[in-house]
């Protein structure tokens, strides 16, 4: 138990690494051209299964409380 809370902010922060990698290598899906569209297509087969929820969490809006629940 004494781990849980070190997992739990490691998957966090992985998770927030990951899509900073996926807005820097498909930020043009937002609107925000960071790489060359060729990259990006040799990137697209990995990231297919990830789009979808790096959109919405990117489109959310975000509330003070957010940044404060950690």
């Amino acid at each position: 138990m004494t781990l849980h809370g070190i997992a739990r902010d490691v998957l966090r922060e992985r998770a927030s690494r990951e899509h900073l990698f996926i807005l820097i290598s498909f930020g043009d899906l937002l609107g925000v051209p960071v790489l060359p569209p060729y990259y990006t297509l040799r990137l697209l087969p990995f990231i297919v299964p990830e789009i979808n929820n790096w959109r919405r969490r990117m489109l959310r809006e975000r509330d003070l409380v957010d940044f404060l629940g950690g």
